[in-house]
């Protein structure tokens, strides 16, 4: 018997407005490609991620469930993580050493975030997504000026002399070569794994605590943080995204659907990162975060 597409598809993306549900299915196969394509231009700028803009868009406005829409974002943000992060380390941008070395406590969080998030009201995790969508943006506010380091260790601690967290790279807006030393590895490793954790519950890759991490605790170059993290949240949402595959909370058409706009929206943000400052990028998305964090957070209550 033949499959109907369209009521398939309608099942599957659990429609929960009405004027939703008047829109014809390719012109809601577009809307969910430019969605994938927004959560990559953003997240793989800002290193939050791409299901970090997609998954409450999809939960807020197109009905989608909560825990549905975290496994086929988390998916998603595979797709972001292996395209941007390809280009970045291409570049020089992403440190591999960094990325490898603080990815070990990023997947044992995300572990126990997932299994966590099996155990709380899916109306808690409204009021902790949104919450958490509130503060990614501050690490943006925070760095007003456009200089390149918060703090710049010059005597590395041994752990991270041994590991060899340094790197250099070329900054293509300043037109210069960039020299830089990580240090204080032990508490960027614990803040990695709580970061990791948040990861798991809510399948958001995290990005803007990896970020905040690597640039104030790390002593890294925002560029690098936001570059390594982007590298980082793949192998954050590969070991999140396996358990959520095995829960069922994934679904192969949202995800199909995503991941085309996705990939499209990292490789055009990674390529232009180095060239530009973020200073308006934060401000707007800034503004888009706030605005579905209180709606996530106002679902909640």
């Amino acid at each position: 018997m033949a499959i109907d597409l369209k009521t398939y598809a309608y099942n599957i993306l659990y429609r929960q407005y009405l004027w939703w549900a008047l829109i014809d299915i390719y012109t809601e196969a577009l809307v969910i490609f430019a969605i994938g394509f927004l959560g990559g231009l953003i997240g793989a700028l800002t290193g939050l991620g791409g299901s970090a803009i997609a998954s409450p868009i999809l939960v807020s406005y197109l009905g989608i469930p909560l825990r549905l829409a975290i496994g086929s974002g988390i998916i998603a943000t595979i797709a972001n993580s292996s395209t941007s992060g390809a280009n970045y380390l291409a570049k020089g941008l992403a440190n591999l050493r960094v990325g490898y070395s603080l990815a070990i406590a990023t997947m044992l969080g995300s572990i126990i975030g997932v299994t966590i998030n099996l155990y709380i009201p899916t109306k808690a995790l409204y009021i902790i997504f949104g919450i958490v969508l509130m503060i990614a943006p501050l690490p943006g506010l925070f760095r007003g000026s456009d200089g390149e380091f918060v703090k710049k260790y010059r005597n590395q601690d041994p752990i991270s002399a041994r590991l060899g967290l340094r790197g250099a790279y070329y900054d293509e807006r300043r037109r210069v070569v960039i020299e830089y030393y990580g240090s204080n590895y032990i508490l960027s490793f614990l803040s990695m794994l709580s970061a990791g954790i948040i990861s798991g519950m809510l399948g958001i890759g995290a990005g803007a605590f990896k970020v905040l991490s690597m640039d104030y605790i790390l002593g890294l170059p925002f560029k690098v943080s936001t570059a390594t993290s982007s590298f980082m949240i793949g192998l954050t949402a590969t070991s999140g995204g396996i358990q959520y595959m095995v829960l069922g909370y994934t679904d192969p058409l949202l995800v199909a659907l995503l991941t085309p706009g996705v990939i499209l929206g990292s490789y055009v943000s990674s390529n232009i990162l180095n060239r530009l400052t973020s200073r308006v990028l934060r401000i707007i998305f800034t503004a888009v975060v706030w605005l579905l964090g209180i709606e996530m957070i106002s679902r909640g209550i």
